[in-house]
Parts: C-alpha cells; structure tokens; sequence
C-alpha cells in the first residue's frame, strides 16, 4: 500500500483495536508508516489522566513489534520517522529508561552532532526533549546552538514557538541568546495574525520567562491578537495570557470586553484556577467588570467546595478591592463562612488575613474569626511567614481593629495587641493625586483668603491621614488651623479623591478609600468628597472656590478674628 493511502486509511480508525488490526493485515510498511500509525495510536489512547487502556496498547504483539524493529534498526530509521516514533512513544508513557527509548535517543543526539536534521528537525527533537527530561537536558542547548546559525525569517509559526519554549528553559542569564530572541522578537511580529489561540499563549509565556520587556511592539500585537481568540483559548492558556497582560502592563479596553463576554457564557466550566486569575488580572488593573464579578459570585456559591484556599481568597479579595457587592452579596457570603468554618486552619495565615481584610473593606464583619487573626500565636505565625510583619501587614491588622471597634460594638473577643498596631494606616500607593489636591488647596485659598484656615495631609490620631482637615467653632466659624483643640467644635474632613482612587473609568471608589471614609466618619469627622470628576472642568481659582464653597459651606460660612 502506498503511503498516501495508507494514511488516509489510518486517520479513518478510532481505536487502538482498528488500527492493530489493520498494522496486521499489511505485509510491509515504511518506517515513515510505522512511526505515523504509533502517532495515531496515542491520538486515540492518550487522555489527560493516561492511556485509556495500558495494557491494550502496551502489551499488543503488533505494538510490541513495531518497538522492537524501531529500537534494533534506529540508525537505519529516516529522520521524520525517527522523530515521529520518538515523539508518538513519550505521549504513550513508554518508560523514558528503557532501552528502546535509549536507542532511539542517542541516534538522535549522535545526528544532531553530526548536523543532519532540518530545522522541523531540530524543532521535533526539542519538542520530545522538553516533555522527557525539560529543562535539566543540556541537548536542548546543542538544539538552541544549532538554531542560531539558522534564518529565522523561514521559520514556520510552529518552528517559532518550539524555540521560544526552548529558550524559556535552556536561559539561565537575561543576555544569554539575546541576539536570537531578537531576530525572532522581529519575525514573530510579521506572523502575529497567523497565530492560534494555543501558540499566542505560548509565546506571551515565554515572553514573560525570557523578561523580553523591550519588546513592546511584539507584546502589543500579541495582546490585540488575544483579543479574538478569547472564546478559543484552554483555562491555562487564558491563564498564561492574563499574566503576560499583567507582566507587561497591558490593558486593553477591547480585550476586557471580550472578557465579559465570554466569562459569564463560560464561568460554569471553567477551571477554579482560570477563574481565580480572571478576578486577579480585573484587581490589579481596578477593573470593575460588573457581568464578570456577578458571573463570578454565582459560580463560587454553587461550587466554591472544589477550589483552592488560594483559589478562593483570588476569587473574594477584589470584591473589597474594588468596593463592589454583586446581586447574590448574601449567598456569597453565606458560602464563604461556611467554607471558612470547615476550612479555616487550612488557610495559609497571610492568605487569610487578607481575605478577611477585604471582606471589611465591604462592610461584611468577620467577627466569628477575628479571635483567631487577634491571637498571639496566629500573629507569631505571621511573622514568620514572609513577608513577615511588614508595614503593609501591620496596617490590615489595624484597620481590622479599628473597625471591630467603630462598626462592631458588640464585638467581645481578644483585640490586637498594641505592639501590632501602626501609628498610620499605609495607603495604596500613588493614592494622593498631589496635583488636584494643590488644585484644591488654591480654591480654598481663594475661598477662606489665609492660608491659616486650613491644614493639609495631617496625620490624626485614629490612624488615618486626611487630605485637607478645616476646624469650626462652635458658632460654625473657620479657625486657623493651629487653634487649641480644647475650643474646636467641628472637624471637616477634605477628601480629595484623585483618579487612582477609584476603578479605572468608573466613579466607584476603591474599597480603602471608601472605608477610611467611612471611619472619619465615624470618629467624628464631617467628610466632604471632592472627587476628580467634578473639578476637573473647573477653569480658574474662582469657580473652584465657588464649587468649595457650595460643597462645605452649602448655607454659610465665616472667619473668626
């Protein structure tokens, strides 16, 4: 039979039984043939748990006969069917030491050193390489120098992405191959639109591995492609993409659009751990995407039993983070106690402190398990855990017990040791937007005409900094700001609210904000917001000071002598 038939015969049978038995019924057969019909054989058997049937395959005479000719002839094997059997043999878990592999390995190796495959050639070897030994193999190197000397430019996509997952194992310094990854960086960018979903997400991971940040035009194209594959990609590589976006720092309005499409049609299949890094990639961008975290509370109250702690915490956080309550709020939060009860101890202690943090941020009050966060022996286990009892740390612990305390009088349980608490809650970073609130301080200056009369970025006693503080008397005139606070009657708290304080191209304020908010509040400040949104239109010192004056003063104001 020739061999054109021959295969369009093969690719017609679905079982390994089928094809046995038609190896059986032929007399002869190129090792082209043979190592194509064991390709075929571990198409049909292989799944992602192993061989459906082991000994099916394993023990057949005609399987083991196909070996036995493939490990006693290896040198006389043709290079694609060499690496046809080597790569079909690793997908069919045969033993990576058994001699048959060996043989078939060290012709390999001695062909290689002898410069006798192709590129496709060389790409094949890899491949097999780097699911048998990965990055321990220093044969991948000989390949990775081979392909040096090679045009890249007549590389196909899949030649392409076989070397760069080469590379990702094989780099061990930032320099080293930088001259190749280059060229490839440059050829890569020509064929971005002829890229699957499977081998976009390949590169935008070795990409990340190989630190190629100065390779932005090649990063941009590859995310603008990303775009249109979303419906297509597996759970991990949606994952390896929503990392390089968060790597690289891209962020495109199209690609989370498309996230909100798709995540909601598919959130009930897909992998806690894709769902968890779609919640990640939304938190560290300040995304609230509405449909993708509704979509999100609805799948952890049906099934939040089969993820992670990890998982889990990547799922809850960004709902404080972004200050946002979804629909089904109260089921969610029913499930996560329910879970935290059976589960708490399996909660590793920085993991749980930052989810119990979040949930306060949103006004949803831990207290069944504030007297485990509060325990000496949970704080010890904090400190010893990196990143230990950084300033970061210390200003979660506080501010959990400051709301324990301003918005859950009842609460009866240990409180945080002093020693724990910090003088000054630690804020994000880039929270003040130093711009808008000299901006402000202009208008007030205009407004209250002394500089005086107000004081900014003061630091209270409660642990907050509030932006602008003004002090009235009890008559509801302005005092300077160093007056005796014996004679103050009332504290306005300025609340200068820049763009770094809320969700990216929103108006709802981040979950720290909102609660330092809420707590001066609470402590007996008046708080005025004075968010981007409304100023920012404001063209001069006077209508600024008319906008200050409506905002703080709505009835009156006065100076004091």
């Amino acid at each position: 039979m020739n061999e054109k038939l021959f295969f369009k015969k093969l690719n017609s049978l679905c079982t390994s039984k089928e094809i046995f038995d038609f190896l059986s019924s032929l007399e002869v057969m190129s090792d082209t043939m043979a190592s194509g019909a064991l390709q075929r054989i571990s198409e049909v058997e292989v799944e992602d748990n192993g061989l459906k049937n082991p000994e099916g395959v394993l023990g057949n005479e005609v399987f083991r006969a196909l070996c036995f000719q493939f490990e006693f002839e290896s040198s006389k094997l043709s290079n694609t069917g060499l690496l046809n059997a080597l790569q079909a043999l690793i997908k069919l878990r045969v033993d990576p030491q058994s001699t048959l592999m060996a043989s078939l390995l060290s012709e390999g190796e001695e062909r290689l050193g002898k410069g006798q495959f192709t590129d496709k050639n060389l790409c094949a070897l890899g491949e097999s390489l780097l699911e048998l030994e990965g990055s321990s193999c220093a044969t991948l190197e000989k390949i990775v120098n081979h392909m040096q000397e090679k045009d890249t430019d007549k590389w196909s996509p899949k030649e392409m992405v076989t070397v760069y997952k080469i590379l990702q194992v094989t780099v061990r310094e930032r320099e080293q191959y930088q001259d190749l990854l280059n060229r490839m960086n440059s050829v890569a960018l020509t064929i971005v639109s002829q890229l699957s979903p499977k081998f976009t997400s390949i590169i935008l991971n070795s990409l990340v591995g190989l630190h190629q940040t100065q390779a932005v035009p090649l990063v941009t194209a590859l995310c603008k492609q990303s775009v249109k594959h979303i419906p297509y990609f597996t759970g991990d590589e949606l994952v390896n993409v929503l990392e390089a976006f968060l790597y690289f720092g891209c962020c495109e309005q199209i690609f989370t659009e498309a996230l909100e499409t798709h995540v909601p049609k598919s959130i009930f299949t897909m992998h806690p751990q894709t769902v968890s890094k779609v919640m990640q990639y939304c938190c560290q961008k300040m995304i609230l995407s509405k449909p993708i975290f509704d979509a999100v509370a609805e799948r952890f109250i049906s099934n939040a039993d089969s993820f992670t702690t990890d998982q889990i915490a990547g799922c809850i956080i960004p709902f404080g983070t972004l200050n946002y309550l979804p629909p089904s709020a109260s089921f969610m939060f029913r499930k996560l106690e329910t879970i935290l009860r059976a589960r708490l101890s399996h909660f590793k202690p920085h993991t749980l402190l930052n989810l119990l943090h979040s949930c306060v941020l949103i006004q949803r009050y831990p207290v069944n398990f504030l007297p485990k966060i509060f325990n000496p022996y949970f704080l010890q286990g904090l400190q010893a855990q990196p990143p230990g009892l950084d300033r970061i740390v210390t200003s979660q612990l506080t501010q959990l017990f400051l709301t324990v305390t301003l918005e859950c009088p009842f609460y009866e349980g240990p409180k945080l040791p002093p020693k724990y608490q910090v003088k000054g809650i630690l804020m994000p970073p880039n929270s003040l937007d130093v711009h808008l609130l000299e901006r402000v301080k202009t208008g007030l200056l205009y407004l209250l005409k002394k500089r005086t009369y107000f004081a900014s970025e003061v630091s209270t006693p409660y642990f907050y900094t509030v932006d602008i503080e003004i002090k009235l008397d009890d008559e509801g005139f302005v005092m300077p700001a160093a007056q005796c606070e014996e004679e103050v009657h009332r504290r306005i708290a300025l609340c200068v609210d820049g763009q770094n304080r809320f969700c990216v191209n929103s108006h709802n304020l981040l979950g720290e904000e909102a609660i330092k908010q809420r707590h001066l509040q609470l402590l007996g400040y008046e708080v005025v917001q004075i968010p981007f949104f409304e100023i920012e239109g404001l063209q001069n010192c006077r209508k600024m000071a008319e906008y200050l004056q409506k905002k703080i003063f709505p009835h009156t104001y006065g100076l004091s002598c």
